[in-house]
């Protein structure tokens, strides 16, 4: 197979779109549950090697929390939704209505609200790409961890072995308030090997 890092524009703008719609889904979905406005843009997509990603995207050492989940149906795979701890105690804050800066920590409950918002963006951006590829994508129950933006990688990946090499990054954004904060984070796809090929023939590049 080529590299396919080097996906063209145009294949990279229907990934894009795809992932447009599903997180135009989930900013619905967490406006609805946080009765308050939260919007969500994807300014980036790219394409990395798995090992390679999270030096890409954050500096060593950074803390994140990682929501996992797995994909079912006629893809699988692994997502992975990866927010700095900071921008995750300001978004349990929101999950949680409480005023910002209230969250000093990560306990029981704030990791619960992680996992569902992390749950609700999994599966728009799933349905998206489902409906985008005219298949049943379904996501797992969600799991937490909270480290290393490398360790979490690693635990993403592990038992992959050899069909691990490739993960589409979208870069989210949450955006809230009137003031137009904005939360960064990124959203990572880690298809299997013949998930991989199924949406590589999906946008033309098969």
């Amino acid at each position: 197979m080529d590299d396919v890092r080097d996906l063209k524009e145009l294949q990279l703008d229907a990934l894009r779109e795809v992932a447009n719609i599903g997180g135009g889904h989930a900013a619905t979905a967490l406006s609805q549950m946080t009765n308050r406005r939260i919007m969500i843009s994807v300014p980036k997509i790219f394409v990395s090697h798995l090992d390679e990603v999270s030096a890409q995207i954050f500096e060593p050492g950074v803390p994140v929390a990682g929501v996992l989940m797995h994909m079912m149906g006629d893809l699988t795979g692994r997502t992975l939704l990866l927010v700095p701890e900071p921008n995750a105690t300001v978004l349990c804050d929101l999950l949680l209505s409480r005023a910002v800066g209230t969250t000093q920590q990560l306990g029981v409950l704030e990791q619960s609200a992680l996992k569902e918002a992390g749950n609700i963006l999994g599966a728009a951006y799933l349905n998206a790409l489902s409906d985008f590829m005219k298949m049943m994508l379904l996501p797992s129950v969600p799991s937490l961890v909270i480290d290393t933006a490398g360790a979490v990688v690693s635990s993403a990946y592990l038992n992959f072995g050899r069909e691990r090499d490739y993960v589409f990054c979208i870069e989210t954004q949450f955006e809230f308030d009137e003031a137009g904060r904005i939360l960064p984070g990124y959203f990572l796809l880690l298809p299997d090997l013949v998930s991989l090929r199924a949406i590589l023939d999906a946008i033309g590049l098969g």
